[in-house]
Formats: structure tokens, sequence, C-alpha cells
């Protein structure tokens, strides 16, 4: 991003980039005490950003987080950072919201002496052609996602330690995702990305009790359920996996991408599949639509 010239939106201010700063003491930095949202820019606009803010606004509840800007704040904030920095397509925000400044750098959210932190930060990221047609490569991590009682997965917050290590072996393993299962060995998620797999003309995703409730996740299944594909969300092993016909993720900021191989193993042909294909012509539809939130 550096030498992109962007203006970062914080707390009721653009500031050039290199003036965007927040305090060392900021929740966010000290202990990844937030939430946050990843939202499309498209044709110049913010794209489900309804939805996007409704998720943001249940996490800040969960963590009772005081002061939460209102919705008109919010719009605003987002509107001024699209506007400032001229985004049209091949863009994004990430919405960042944090306890904010603490007296000191210790847990206790009682030591937060100000109001929260809203920081909006432009990036440019480009979906094209090549991203939407080229297999991915993924790997079965040994980090598991987490049950609520430990760390509540719908919850979009700071702290991704977990996902972390996950993508650091899938780094290593030279894969492009992380494939991550649940306590129980069932495939869960990918380390930022939800994962689909297609057997036999069904299209099927994890039950969703350890993962984020993504909103291209849920696109995906209505849009299923609009052109009469069979889809189920449910338990499914790796087994299941290494033999499915067709196997995609899905996300913010790229949509679905389809998945050639996973842990050495070839997906089908290892090429995007036929409902793979037909789904993302379905989903470019849908988020040019001004009327989709």
């Amino acid at each position: 991003m550096q030498g992109l010239n962007y203006r970062v939106w914080i707390n009721g201010e653009l500031k050039p980039e290199d003036q965007a700063t927040v305090s060392v003491f900021d929740s966010g930095f000290v202990l990844g005490d937030g939430v946050w949202e990843g939202v499309r820019v498209v044709d110049g606009r913010p794209a489900f950003l309804d939805a996007h803010l409704e998720r943001l606004r249940e996490g800040a509840q969960a963590l009772m987080l005081a002061d939460v800007p209102d919705q008109n704040t919010l719009n605003r904030a987002v509107s001024e950072t699209i506007d400032g920095n001229g985004l049209i397509n091949d863009a994004h925000l990430r919405i960042m919201l944090t306890r904010g400044v603490r007296r000191e750098p210790y847990q206790n959210p009682r030591l937060a002496g100000s109001g929260p932190t809203l920081v909006v930060i432009p990036g440019h990221h480009p979906v094209n052609v090549e991203q939407q047609t080229r297999p991915q490569t993924l790997f079965t991590v040994h980090v598991h996602r987490g049950a609520p009682d430990v760390q509540d997965p719908r919850i979009n917050s700071h702290s991704k330690l977990n996902c972390i290590l996950g993508c650091i072996q899938a780094n290593v393993a030279g894969a492009d995702e992380a494939l991550m299962l649940d306590p129980d060995g069932f495939v869960a998620t990918c380390n930022s990305t939800h994962f689909f797999i297609v057997r036999k003309g069904v299209v099927m995703t994890s039950d969703g009790r350890y993962c984020l409730g993504g909103i291209t996740r849920g696109h995906v299944l209505q849009l299923c359920h609009d052109l009469g594909i069979p889809a189920r969300e449910t338990t499914f092993s790796l087994t299941d996996v290494y033999s499915a016909d067709e196997s995609f993720t899905t996300g913010t900021l790229s949509g679905l991408r389809p998945v050639g191989a996973i842990d050495g193993r070839t997906i089908s042909s290892g090429q995007r599949g036929p409902i793979t294909e037909r789904l993302q012509h379905a989903y470019d539809r849908l988020i040019r639509d001004p009327d989709a939130d």
C-alpha cells in the first residue's frame, strides 16, 4: 500500500497514510481488543455494506464496546474514505473499531480511558479473470478452529492468532490457504475464506458452528437456492473433500475462487468446475446490483 498515497479515516478525519497513526496504548494494538470488517468496493460503492455493519455491531455488542458509532457515522466514514481516495473498482476497505486508548497496557476493559477508535483503511485488491480461474492449492493444518467457549469464531475480532498460525503452516507448505478442521475433526473453514465442495451436483459447506457468519458464504447459499442448485450446510470429512467433484472458496475481497488441489490430492480435474463457474457469474451479477443490500 505504501506509495499509493492513500488517505485513512481515523476518528472523523481523513489523514495521509504517512500520518495515519494510533496510540501505542490503543486497545487494538496492545491486546487485539476490537472488531473489524472488510468491505469490497464495486463501481464506486461499498458492496453489501449494511450486512457488514450489522456484523460489526453484533461483534461490538458481544465485546461490550462503549459508545459505538451510530449508523450515520459509520456510513459517513465509509463514504468519505471512498470519495477521498477515488475508489471505483479493484478496491476494498478495512473498517476497524477498537475499545480505544488504555491508561495502561493491561487486559481489564476498565482501563480504556477514551472512547472507541474507528479507522477505515482503503486498499487495492484486483479481481480479474486470472484470479477467478486459477485453481488454488490448500493445505490442512494442525491448528483447529476453536469452540465458542474458548474464542467464539463468530466474532470478527482483531485477535486472529489461530488463523495466523494456520496461515503460517500453509505458507511453509507452499499452499495458497490453510484448510482448518473443527474440534471434532470435520472440515470447518479456511484461515481467511470459507470452504465449499461439490459432490454429485450438491454444493456442501460446513454446518457453520466453527466459522464466521460469512456474508459471501450466505449469498452463495442463497444463489444456490435461486438457481435450483442443491446445497447443504453439514459436517463432512477430508475423505469427502479429496473425492469431491469441485471445490471453491468464498470471501469478501475475491468472491468465489476455485480450488484445484488439497494436501497433494488433485480435486477431480484440478480445474474450475461448471457449478463453481456458474455461481461465479451469478455472484458477479449480484455484487454489481445496487439494490442487492
